[in-house]
């Protein structure tokens, strides 16, 4: 039986696209039976309804709780039965509210190498650090994510990239966006062999 994938994501779903064909093409032994976002004008929802697959909004409503925007999401995925839930640009840091209720099945994509660059706008970041020459590579990881902590859960995979002469930030984010999918299609395909039912 195909692995049930919910993916959450807050932005134009470039790695959703790629999970997707992978499932399409047979390569990922899965079904992503849910995109979820909580930006009502994420383009990933666009994708979701371009192939039939359930797009679901959760915005954080304005003054409301983390704990309970956390529980809403939460209630929103349970429904679903997920084996994997994969954070692709997903902009919110999940907490323990949600987190427990999937021990181990929560995933996510950075585009940094493990212990660098946590947060946001990473690879701006890590050309920045290029270009006052403290850096010669980064990279994307897929790891766990257990707890409320920043990107720095049990890794799962890692990609490496080189900075290369005449680079632009536009240049090498592209080569980073294609590890990213890349590597967390790979990623998915190996879960999904472990834990095949």
């Amino acid at each position: 039986m195909p692995a049930r994938l919910v993916v959450l994501a807050s932005g134009s779903g470039t790695n959703l696209q790629a999970i997707i064909d992978a499932c399409a093409n047979g390569s990922l032994d899965g079904e992503v039976v849910a995109v979820i976002s909580d930006r009502p004008d994420a383009f990933a929802l666009n994708r979701a309804r371009t192939h039939a697959i359930a797009s679901v909004e959760v915005p954080l409503v304005k003054g409301q709780e983390r704990a309970r925007y956390d529980q809403r999401l939460c209630d929103v995925v349970l429904a679903l039965q997920p084996d994997w839930v994969v954070m692709a640009g997903f902009m919110r840091i999940l907490g323990n509210v949600f987190l427990s209720s999937f021990p181990g099945q929560v995933i996510n994509l950075h585009p940094a190498l493990p212990g660098e660059l946590p947060g946001t706008r990473a690879i701006e970041r890590a050309f920045a650090e290029y270009l006052t020459g403290c850096r010669t590579e980064a990279g994307v990881m897929v790891h766990r994510v257990p707890d409320q902590g920043v990107d720095d859960g049990p890794v799962l995979a890692t990609a490496t990239i080189q900075f290369m002469a005449g680079d632009t930030v536009e240049s090498f984010a592209t080569r980073m966006h294609e590890a990213e999918r890349r590597l967390l299609v790979e990623t998915l395909i190996a879960l999904t062999k472990d834990t095949a039912r």
